[in-house]
């Protein structure tokens, strides 16, 4: 979308689509729109991308909105993005876990939300080994772009639907040897005096710890590699603590990945174009309260409020040239209502937290998982 509120394209992201689920339902919550409004809603997303061509219960991750036909990502990637499926499921089974009455309206939405979410076929995407899954499967390319998905990113939610699956599920060796790589995620090292458990250096790009826990709580999740409060915290403290460092205000902070002057790409510390996302910061919020709202409110001023859109705070900024995108994107709308939600009242945690996918996916995983 731009500013203004009009479509830009015609393209509808997958995972996109699992945070506007997301997004309705804390409206429902918060009473912005009616129950009843939000189930509508949400059975209408659900019975249009049921359309939806899927490769071995995989969706893609992108598809035309008018046609729901398949929109290449890029080269070789026109089939199953086990990512992009694993970040709508995390949405739609927050919606089912919502739709709970008896009513014939929320049983049908229930309904057609299992097939959807039972539908993924995980082990396959092992490769039928005991390795990692696999980012990507094409029907004309087949396993052509060759990206295992391992730790640490976005995709931890992949291997805990993927481990809890009631069918096709993965072997807990696929998450050790795959996505921990036995333990070499493990980073342990300190960057501007915060001790980063995982990941690369400073972090990378937050939506790197954000974008999986819009469902999962950290807060008491544990497993052998570390504790994942601590994980989230920590990236957020860093970009935070860097960009306070270099722009010199200390409301002005948040890289991740999002448009830029050049294009759409992913900042961070250590690929620093001078662009900060209000995303970065404001779906920190569970994690950094304070700064967050004290980025909030410098947000809402700058430039005169030029940075406020029709769906809230434009992509991006520089706040060296005064450069300002002039689009909203769903992957960081998303997470910021998400966040500031788990953070005032813990609803879409526990909505996602308490559903038998999640449970056994963790246990099966080996995690201590908050009471």
């Amino acid at each position: 979308m731009s500013a203004e509120g009009k479509p830009i394209n015609d393209i509808v992201s997958i995972s996109g689509a699992g945070f506007g689920l997301m997004a309705i339902l804390v409206g429902a919550e918060q009473g912005w729109i009616g129950r009843g409004q939000a189930l509508e809603r949400v059975s209408r997303m659900l019975q249009s991308l049921s359309s939806v061509e899927r490769f071995h219960g995989a969706l893609p991750h992108f598809v035309h909105a008018q046609t729901l036909t398949i929109l290449p990502f890029g080269r070789r990637d026109d089939g199953a993005d086990l990512v992009e499926t694993s970040l709508f499921l995390q949405g739609l089974i927050c919606a089912r876990e919502y739709f709970a009455g008896q009513t014939s309206d929320e049983t049908a939405f229930r309904t057609s939300a299992d097939h959807i979410i039972q539908g993924v076929e995980w082990s396959w995407f092992t490769r039928k080994k005991h390795g990692p899954l696999y980012w990507h499967w094409s029907p004309k390319y087949h396993w052509a772009r060759n990206v295992p998905i391992t730790g640490w990113n976005e995709a931890l939610i992949a291997y805990v639907l993927a481990a809890g699956a009631e069918d096709h599920a993965i072997k807990p060796e696929s998450y050790h040897a795959g996505w921990a790589r036995h333990g070499e995620m493990v980073n342990g090292n300190t960057y501007l005096g915060t001790v980063l458990p995982l990941g690369e250096p400073f972090g990378g790009p937050l939506f790197l710890s954000q974008y999986s826990f819009c469902g999962l709580d950290p807060f008491g999740l544990r497993d052998r590699y570390c504790d994942y409060a601590e994980q989230v915290t920590a990236h957020a403290r860093i970009n935070h603590d860097y960009c306070k460092a270099k722009f010199g205000d200390p409301g002005a902070w948040g890289m991740t990945a999002c448009d830029g002057p050049k294009g759409y790409r992913a900042f961070s510390p250590t690929v620093d174009g001078g662009i900060i996302a209000p995303t970065a910061a404001l779906s920190s919020f569970a994690f950094l309260p304070d700064e967050a709202e004290e980025a909030l409110e410098i947000f809402a001023s700058n430039q005169d409020g030029k940075l406020l859109g029709r769906y809230g705070f434009v992509d991006s900024f520089s706040p060296a040239t005064g450069w300002a995108a002039k689009t909203h994107l769903a992957t960081n709308q998303g997470p910021i209502v998400a966040m500031m939600e788990n953070h005032r009242s813990g609803l879409l945690w526990r909505l996602f937290m308490k559903s038998p996918e999640v449970q056994r996916g963790l246990d099966r995983l080996g995690f201590e998982r908050p009471k």
